[in-house]
């Protein structure tokens, strides 16, 4: 509870920047953080349960929703009171309604897409948050199964944490794609390596694309899988080669003018990414074009977006590898050149969530 004897005893305000505010809106903001995963969980609950859908239609009172939605009186009363407090819904005059940011809860597809895959695919793991940071180690995994990474165990996961997964990882990338294909394809390659494929989406794109190019499709033999269902009728203009980047004796195909890496980078620590761009360099000719797509978190627009990518980056923490992050401009850069290549041209603001793309070469 906040008191009158809470800046007194517990906060050291002689010693923190004066931000302008009141004691109690700062002590509001922690509590926000406290209940944090409570209020997730009953934001889950208002959109799950069809609440929020209800008051998107038209306002209404406890009894009405709790009688359509055929749920408790209670169960109503409870989740729309913390509606309140964490500004989903108003209620005025007995009657409940949506609020602008309930309203994009609902119906916001990144909103959505973060939310599903932070309840499926993080939630339970990252209670273990502390000790993937102290061991370097994603023990948030194991909830899931006994694999070192979440790659590995990628096409095993339970159906719908696996939909959820993609839904993150697509949603994300395909918003970027039809901007970067005419980047990728301003200097005419005629084969173009494609490293994390994942289920082929973006390999498809450029086999669309264009009608001539013959995609090189690297990754894990699970993730491929996939990818050879995916892409079956465009026959020989796809190419699966099944590797395992971070294999010491793991050598890439030969033969590509473009490489794409997209999101794929920030799967792996700075040490890993040097290792994975030396072998890029080591298969690349001389007019080889090598792309990097990554969403920089100090490139952003909009706080919302730095915000959201900071979090993810514990998702890599706690659930994906236990040593990879999403990076800035600098340490990417950084990695690049320490591989031996360089960074020829940069494309800023690329998609709607801000993607930075890197054309690099030898």
């Amino acid at each position: 509870m906040i008191t009158k004897n809470t800046a007194k005893h517990n906060l050291p305000f002689r010693r923190v920047r004066n931000e302008g505010r009141t004691v109690a809106d700062i002590a509001f903001d922690a509590q926000k953080i406290a209940f944090a995963p409570i209020s997730f969980q009953a934001a889950l609950a208002l959109r799950n349960l069809g609440i929020l859908e209800l008051l998107n239609a038209t306002s209404a009172d406890d009894k009405t929703i709790a009688k359509k939605l055929k749920l408790s009186l209670y169960a109503v009363q409870t989740l729309l009171e913390n509606g309140v407090a964490i500004g989903l819904v108003s209620l005025e005059n007995g009657k409940y309604t949506l609020t602008k940011t309930g309203w994009f809860l609902l119906c916001d597809p990144m909103t959505r897409a973060n939310m599903d895959f932070v309840n499926d695919v993080c939630y339970l793991g990252m209670h273990s948050l502390q000790a993937s940071l102290t061991k370097g180690k994603p023990t948030g995994l194991k909830v899931f199964g006994k694999w070192k990474t979440v790659y590995e165990g990628l096409s095993k996961l339970p159906a719908k944490n696996r939909k959820s997964w993609f839904a993150f990882d697509h949603f994300y990338s395909d918003i970027a794609f039809p901007e970067i294909l005419p980047l990728v394809f301003e200097l005419a390659p005629k084969r173009v390596m494609d490293i994390g494929a994942n289920t082929g989406k973006w390999a498809k794109k450029c086999l669309d694309y264009n009608k001539e190019v013959t995609l090189m499709l690297v990754d894990l033999p699970g993730q491929l899988n996939m990818a050879k269902k995916n892409l079956k009728k465009y026959g020989k203009r796809a190419e699966f080669y099944p590797k395992n980047v971070l294999d010491p004796k793991a050598q890439l195909p030969k033969g590509a003018d473009a490489v794409l890496m997209s999101q794929f980078l920030d799967c792996f620590s700075e040490a890993q990414i040097i290792s994975i761009l030396k072998k890029v360099k080591a298969a690349a000719h001389k007019d080889t074009r090598i792309y990097i797509l990554e969403p920089l978190w100090d490139r952003q627009e909009y706080q919302a977006a730095t915000f959201c990518l900071n979090h993810t980056s514990l998702y890599f923490t706690n659930i994906a590898n236990g040593n990879s992050k999403m990076y800035s401009y600098s340490q990417l850069e950084n990695c690049v050149k320490k591989a031996g290549l360089k960074v020829e041209k940069v494309f800023d603001q690329v998609g709607r969530f801000a993607y930075t793309l890197l054309r690099c070469k030898k």
